[in-house]
């Protein structure tokens, strides 16, 4: 049985389509298809956890394309993908906030008893699950080496 988040997305696109947004349209077709792919691949069909997932590395790849496009100065495309990251940001959880992920990151490494760097593996495993998609987790690493360099 398909996740409710995905019938939410597919929901989506057919008012898209009746509104004319060709823009929010062509994004949420992009994110059924790569939720098919994944399907496809794995012979599954994803449920909520999953389909987050894959949206989540949706987000990953404009930032890095946002990225990518800023030091060639490509301010149009730059656009685009920001417009992407907006639609797809409709379908994740709500983020949280750096001082809700501060004390998550608190509470891992005093759970896993991490004192070096040597020992960021064992806080970003315990923090991935439940920071997955409400978190950019290349923010959360950088905030994870600083808590241990303390």
């Amino acid at each position: 049985m398909s996740g409710l988040l995905t019938d939410r997305i597919k929901d989506d696109m057919k008012a898209a389509m009746k509104s004319g947004d060709k823009a929010r349209l062509g994004v949420i077709r992009l994110i059924l298809s790569a939720i098919k792919q994944v399907e496809v691949d794995e012979r599954i069909v994803l449920d909520d956890q999953r389909t987050i997932l894959v949206l989540d590395k949706m987000l990953k790849q404009r930032r890095e394309s946002i990225r990518q496009y800023g030091d060639a100065g490509r301010a149009d495309l730059v656009a685009v993908e920001e417009a992407e990251i907006l639609v797809i940001q409709d379908y994740l959880p709500q983020p949280f906030s750096d001082a809700e992920v501060d004390q998550m990151i608190a509470a891992a490494v005093a759970e896993t008893g991490a004192a070096s760097i040597k020992d960021m593996g064992k806080v970003m495993g315990l923090l991935k699950a439940p920071l997955q998609g409400r978190a950019d987790m290349a923010v959360v690493g950088v905030k994870i080496k600083a808590a241990l360099a303390e």
